[in-house]
C-alpha cells in the first residue's frame, strides 16, 4: 500500500510549521484591486435583496424543497454569487469567510447537473482532511436524499477493501483525500476517473500545499480535460494561480470578502500570560465560562493528549482529536463532541478546516498558529451561519511576533481579555497535581504504544477515555505526593 494513504496526517505533522518563506507566502492576499469597488457593490446588492430565494437562483423545485427541509430559508452571499454562475457552466474560484455556506454553493449546482444528465462517477470532491470529507458527504446525502444520490468517502485510515467495494458500486459523487484516492487509482483494477464531469477542491489553498502537490498532479493527469472545476476556500494564496492556469478555463472569481476576515458576530480577544502559567489560565477560563461548548487548538498531537488528560484529572469532560489517532477513534471523538456528550474538544489543526459544529460557543487558541491564515480557520469554528461566538488567543512571551502577524492580517488590534490574577493563581496547586497525573498517564500511553508497535507494526496514539493506567496507581483520598513517589518506585 502506498504511504500516501496517510496524506492528511501530514497536517498534524505540519503543525510544527514549515519554512519561513512559505509562511510569508501564505499571508499574501490574492486580490484584484481594480474590481474591489465592483465587488463591494455586488455585496451591498446581495445584502439589500433579502427576499431572494433558492428558486430565484435557478435551482429546480426538487432541490429547493431539499433546502426547505434543511430549514435554509434564503441563500447566503457566496451562494447568491456562485450558484447562478455555476449553473451557466463557468469554472469558479470562491472566496468567502468560513461558516458562510461554501459547501452548498458547489453541491447544489452539481446535484442539479446530475439530475439533468444522470451518470455514475459524476463528480469528484477533494478535501485536505478526513473529517471534512465525511462532513461534505453528509451534506450531499441531506441535499440529495430525495433524488437517490449515492456518495462514497475515500480517506486514509480506513479499510481499502471495503472502499474498493464501494467504488465498485459506481457512486455518483466521490469525496476523497488526495493520497488515498491515488492509492486506489494505482492499485484498483478497472477504476478510473475518465467520466468525471465536475472537480471540486474544497479548502483549495490547503490542498495546494506542497505536501499534496505530487498526489494532485497524478489525479489531474487522469481527469478528463472537458470538465467543470471549482476552487473554494476561506483563504487563498499565490499557489492558487499555479493551479488556476493548469486546470481552470476562464474562471470567475467570486469574492464576498475582499480581505482575510472573520465574521462580525465573532468577539475576538487575546490574553498575555507567562508560559509557565499557561495551563492555570486555561483552567481558570474554562471554569469562568463553564456551561459553554469549547474547541481548544494545540500545535502538536502530544500536547492535545496531555491537555485532555490534565483536564480530565480536574473532572472536565475533555476529548482529544489529532492526526495520530486511528480513524475510528477520530470519528468517535468528533461524534461525542457533536452530540454534546463532551463539552471540550482539544484538537490540532486537523479540525480547523471547514468542520461545521453549530453549538461551538468558544474557540481557545491554546497554542498560537504558526501560519496567520490558520487563525482565520480556527476561529471560524464558532460564530457560524449568523450565530454569535467568542475566540480567545493565548499569547506568551515567545509568541509576540506570531501574534502581531495575526493582527496585521486582520487589520485591527484585538482587545485584551481581562482576568483577575489572584483568582487565577488560586488554582495553581490543583492544576500542578493534575499536570503530574497527566504526565504519568501520558507515559503509560507511550509505553503501551511502543509495545503495540513492536507487536503489530502500527504507530498510533489511541488515547482511550477508559485508560486509567496511572490513576490505578494513585489511590483516591491519599496524598498525591506520596502516591507519586510510590508510582516512581514501581
Amino acid at each position: 500500500m502506498s504511504t500516501t494513504s496517510e496524506d492528511e496526517e501530514k497536517i498534524a505533522d505540519d503543525e510544527g510549521g514549515s519554512s519561513e518563506e512559505e509562511s510569508v507566502q501564505d499571508e499574501v492576499e490574492i486580490q484584484d484591486e481594480e474590481n474591489s469597488e465592483a465587488d463591494d457593490e455586488k455585496q451591498s446588492e446581495g445584502d439589500s435583496d433579502k427576499s431572494l430565494t433558492f428558486k430565484d437562483l435557478g435551482l429546480n423545485e426538487t432541490l429547493c424543497k431539499a433546502c426547505e427541509e434543511l430549514k435554509w430559508k434564503t441563500p447566503s452571499r457566496i451562494q447568491k454569487e456562485s450558484i447562478p454562475l455555476a449553473l451557466q457552466g463557468k469554472d469558479i474560484i470562491g472566496l468567502a469567510e468560513t461558516g458562510s455556506g461554501k459547501t452548498a454553493a458547489f453541491a447544489l449546482p452539481i446535484l442539479q447537473a446530475l439530475l439533468d444528465t444522470p451518470q455514475r462517477y459524476f463528480a469528484l470532491i477533494l478535501t485536505p482532511t478526513r473529517e471534512l470529507a465525511f462532513q461534505i458527504s453528509e451534506q450531499f446525502d441531506a441535499l440529495g436524499s430525495c433524488i437517490g444520490v449515492k456518495c462514497c468517502v475515500i480517506v486514509g485510515g480506513m479499510d481499502m477493501v471495503s472502499q474498493s467495494l464501494q467504488l465498485g458500486k459506481k457512486p455518483h459523487i466521490i469525496i476523497a483525500t488526495p493520497g488515498r484516492l491515488v492509492d486506489h487509482l494505482e492499485n484498483l483494477k478497472g477504476f478510473n476517473l475518465k467520466a468525471i464531469k465536475y472537480l471540486v477542491l474544497d479548502e483549495a489553498d490547503r490542498i495546494l500545499n506542497m505536501d499534496f502537490e505530487t498526489e494532485l498532479d497524478k489525479i489531474l493527469k487522469v481527469l478528463p480535460k472537458e470538465r467543470h472545476t471549482y476552487l473554494f476556500s476561506a483563504t487563498m494564496t499565490k499557489k492558487v494561480k499555479k493551479l488556476q492556469r493548469a486546470s481552470l478555463k476562464d474562471p470567475v472569481k467570486v469574492e464576498v470578502s475582499n480581505k482575510y476576515q472573520t465574521v462580525e458576530q465573532l468577539l475576538q480577544y487575546y490574553i498575555f500570560i507567562p508560559l509557565k502559567y499557561k495551563d492555570v489560565y486555561l483552567v481558570h477560563i474554562l471554569n469562568e465560562l463553564a456551561g459553554n461548548s469549547f474547541m481548544i487548538f494545540c500545535s502538536t498531537c502530544n500536547n492535545t493528549v496531555r491537555t485532555a488528560l490534565m483536564l480530565r484529572a480536574l473532572g472536565m469532560a475533555a476529548i482529544p482529536l489529532h492526526g495520530q489517532m486511528s480513524q475510528n477513534k477520530r470519528l468517535a471523538a468528533l461524534n461525542k463532541f457533536k452530540s454534546k456528550n463532551r463539552s471540550i474538544l482539544i484538537s490540532t489543526d486537523v479540525a480547523s478546516r471547514g468542520l461545521d459544529i453549530p453549538h461551538v460557543d468558544i474557540v481557545l487558541n491554546f497554542d498560537i498558529p504558526t501560519h496567520s491564515k490558520d487563525y482565520i480557520h480556527r476561529v471560524g469554528r464558532t460564530a457560524r451561519a449568523g450565530r454569535a461566538g467568542k475566540a480567545i488567543t493565548f499569547v506568551t512571551q515567545y509568541d509576540v511576533e506570531l501574534y502581531q502577524r495575526i493582527e496585521h492580517l486582520l487589520g485591527k488590534q484585538l482587545p485584551l481579555y481581562k482576568c483577575e490574577e489572584d483568582e487565577v493563581m488560586a488554582l495553581q496547586e490543583r492544576v500542578s497535581e493534575a499536570q503530574r497525573t497527566a504526565k504519568l498517564e501520558l507515559k503509560d500511553i507511550e509505553e503501551s504504544k511502543s509495545n503495540r508497535f513492536k507487536k503489530a507494526g502500527t504507530n498510533t496514539i489511541d488515547d482511550s477515555e477508559q485508560f486509567v493506567g496511572a490513576r490505578k496507581r494513585l489511590k483516591p483520598g491519599g496524598s498525591v505526593k506520596k502516591n507519586w513517589k510510590r508510582a516512581k518506585k514501581k
